[in-house]
């Protein structure tokens, strides 16, 4: 399906009358954890495209395993487990591999594949991420796993860059030579295959950037910087932090860095988002999102003490589910004023997100940015609020295709990046994001009083 919708889109690319020859550079995103599984012999396949064929028709039989293990998948709780055990628990783990065991990271797909398909994978030459693997077609050859988007496998090594022999072993079988060696996720990794340069008119010398995840690739959409923070207020709620020095949690999500490999960025999620502040609006506000922006502004920064943790869901990030509220002598109550809901909710959203980035190691810094993203930004008042709860000046960004948008930006720095050139250098031209709030003067004593 992935090959058939890179054809079609190159089709229609061409009938629309795109240059290709103009493509100096290029790279791209895939969703992360996914994996690919190209069966023996298809590496000679991929070098020997006829240009007068689409791809689907030559890749057909290269794969040991049609349907790719995604992001969705959550049936390996056992491999978590085992593999958890195997390098000292899940704290071990974290430290190592910058997450505990999660079912949808590759390592634990693997682990399954080998456990319940033996035979496919022992015909299975190479294991592409989906972000690998689509650098494979353009390559025409097997193309290396990046560090960001390899961070999410509970394989590699995130401090030394290096695959985790103790995590490989307790997965699979000669699992090193089926993933070939990690590059840093700037890398040039090879010029464009032939067939594309025949087939669509690329020049030859073009050249293709290490792909990565979509979640890194929205990193350098966004153009964040060392200290800065990223917050999609969506129906679940995302957190992408830049850490220089991360501390690995039994929550969250460390990565390396897509555009610093000194660096790194850190991911939290968050499901109780949008649908939670949308139901808060509904029960207190009428429905109106005008009546909830009264309450926040009516209502005194810190809520008179009054605290409140939602969760109408099982939550990821911590798991725990359930209303509480605690008045400000610190006793639980059943309900709360509609305003001081209002508040309550808002305040206890961007607290918990403070305090798990602080627990992963993100510190603000006197020229640290938050970014806001997501249907919840376009909120004045709720942006005040985090404003004043991280002590930090929040503004807004055009991140439409933000995945998109990075993979370009970084296939410029790839072209670029010999003569280490940062990447903020690369995108100093693109449009600035725009100023939407200030912290309050003292809101961050007041908060941290808490």
């Amino acid at each position: 399906m992935w090959v058939q919708a890179l054809d079609i889109i190159l089709e229609k690319m061409k009938a629309s009358g795109f240059d290709f020859s103009q493509v100096l550079a290029l790279s791209g995103a895939g969703q992360q954890h996914g994996s690919v599984y190209w069966k023996t012999g298809a590496g000679q396949v991929l070098t020997r495209l006829s240009p007068d064929l689409p791809l689907r028709e030559q890749l057909q039989a290269c794969f040991s395993i049609s349907d790719c293990p995604v992001w969705m998948d959550s049936s390996t709780a056992a491999q978590c487990r085992q593999l958890e055990a195997a390098v000292g628990g899940a704290r071990a783990l974290s430290r190592l591999t910058g997450s505990r065991a999660y079912e949808r990271f590759t390592g634990n797909q693997i682990a399954k594949i080998y456990q319940q398909n033996p035979e496919a994978y022992s015909h299975t030459e190479r294991i592409s991420l989906v972000s690998s693997f689509a650098a494979s077609l353009f390559l025409g050859s097997y193309s290396p796993v990046d560090y960001s988007d390899g961070s999410g496998m509970n394989l590699l090594q995130i401090q030394d860059k290096v695959w985790s022999q103790a995590c490989l072993g307790a997965c699979a079988p000669r699992l090193e030579e089926k993933l070939g060696r990690p590059v840093p996720s700037c890398s040039v990794v090879g010029a464009i295959s032939s067939y594309f340069v025949q087939r669509y008119g690329f020049p030859p010398g073009c050249k293709v950037v290490a792909f990565t995840g979509d979640n890194p690739a929205s990193l350098a959409g966004m153009r964040l910087e060392e200290g800065d923070i990223a917050v999609s207020l969506g129906t679940s709620d995302t957190l992408f932090l830049w850490l220089q020095d991360p501390t690995p949690a039994l929550e969250g999500h460390i990565f390396c860095n897509p555009v610093d490999p000194q660096h790194y960025m850190a991911l939290l999620c968050f499901k109780n988002g949008s649908l939670l502040r949308e139901k808060i609006r509904d029960e207190s506000a009428s429905g109106s999102w005008s009546e909830f922006s009264k309450a926040l502004q009516s209502t005194e920064m810190g809520n008179g003490g009054n605290l409140g943790f939602y969760f109408d869901v099982m939550e990821i990030t911590p798991e725990i589910i359930g209303r509480h509220r605690f008045s400000a002598e610190n006793h639980e109550v059943s309900a709360f004023p509609r305003d001081v809901e209002i508040r309550a909710v808002i305040e206890g959203q961007f607290m918990a997100k403070k305090i798990h980035a602080e627990a992963l190691g993100y510190r603000v810094m006197p020229k640290t940015k938050i970014l806001a993203t997501g249907g919840a930004s376009h909120n004045r008042d709720m942006l005040q609020v985090l404003a004043d709860v991280f002590g930090a000046p929040v503004y807004v960004i055009d991140t439409a295709n933000s995945a998109c948008v990075g993979s370009a930006y970084r296939a410029f720095h790839g072209l670029a990046a010999g003569t280490d050139v940062p990447f903020a250098e690369i995108v100093k031209l693109a449009p600035n994001p725009r100023l939407v709030a200030t912290p309050t003067p003292g809101a961050s004593q007041d908060y941290r009083s808490r």
